[in-house]
């Protein structure tokens, strides 16, 4: 199957969020699959099993922070051990993100980095240093600007570069995903969701060449449209109608039958 139609296939909600989203993997997974080593089908698949759980193939785009005191002590026991600590920030992301984030991965205390620097993008990017570092690999001003990873052009190159840089490559040419995914996420979160995204990924690039270019569209037939039918029943108005010409000898035979009928008067009056 084309990359594309794979694509397709395994996020068919894939736009929902970015518009554009799938059509610009498409357009750009060539040209970024050829700069990062991704040159055979085991490998893409493994890079789009963990984009796919990431980011939800395509919907969890951007770090969802809006946690109930609940949850929170739930993913940050030792952050929140009891509710009363967790409650200031809950339905408040961006109290949260900074809180969480804030004085580790690059981010400065007491500044609004966790929030700027949280997850986004096809590997979920999180931390100042983590845009920084990708922002060298791709040339993107990402420290800036960190929405450019969920541009749908550019929303493949970050991803695949995050994998790469995070030193997945060799574990995914050996068909390792614990390891894999070990790399990217930095534990073992979602594994189980992951080797499913994997599996549905190997089946459906097999193992042929994978066909990475867009089909260009198929050219329309050309349509003739036929001209107005002539009305035979009644001239063009610019037209006179055909004269019939006279009949060979038709002019000497009315000559004669005028003679005829005033021979005829005249021997009546006699």
């Amino acid at each position: 199957m084309a990359f594309i139609n794979a694509l397709y296939t395994l996020w068919p909600n894939g736009d929902q969020k970015i518009p554009g989203l799938r059509d610009g993997i498409a357009n750009s997974a060539q040209a970024v699959f050829a700069k990062h080593g991704i040159t055979t089908p085991l490998l893409a698949a493994h890079v789009m099993a963990q984009i796919s759980h990431e980011c939800g193939a395509g919907h969890d785009v951007v770090e969802n922070l809006n946690y109930t005191a609940g949850r929170m002590m739930q993913v940050w026991p030792q952050r929140f051990p009891t509710m009363a600590s967790a409650a200031p920030y809950a339905g408040n992301p961006r109290a949260l993100a900074n809180k969480v984030y804030n004085g580790r991965m690059g981010n400065a205390s007491g500044s609004d980095d966790g929030w700027n620097f949280r997850g986004r993008g096809a590997a979920q990017t999180t931390g100042r240093e983590g845009y920084a570092r990708l922002a060298k690999a791709t040339g993107l001003d990402l420290v800036n600007h960190p929405d450019l990873v969920n541009e749908p052009q550019r929303f493949l190159e970050c991803g695949v570069a995050d994998f790469v840089l995070c030193g997945c490559l060799p574990f995914a040419g050996a068909d390792d995903v614990l390891n894999v995914t070990r790399r990217l996420n930095g534990g073992t979160v979602g594994l189980a969701q992951r080797q499913i995204w994997l599996a549905k990924w190997k089946a459906a690039l097999g193992s042929a060449p994978i066909v990475l270019a867009p089909a260009p569209p198929a050219k329309a037939p050309q349509v003739i449209q036929p001209g107005p039918t002539p009305d035979v029943a009644k001239p063009h108005a610019t037209s006179k109608p055909p004269s019939t010409p006279d009949r060979p000898g038709k002019k000497t035979f009315n000559l004669i039958a005028w003679l005829s009928g005033i021979l005829s008067a005249t021997l009546k009056r006699k």
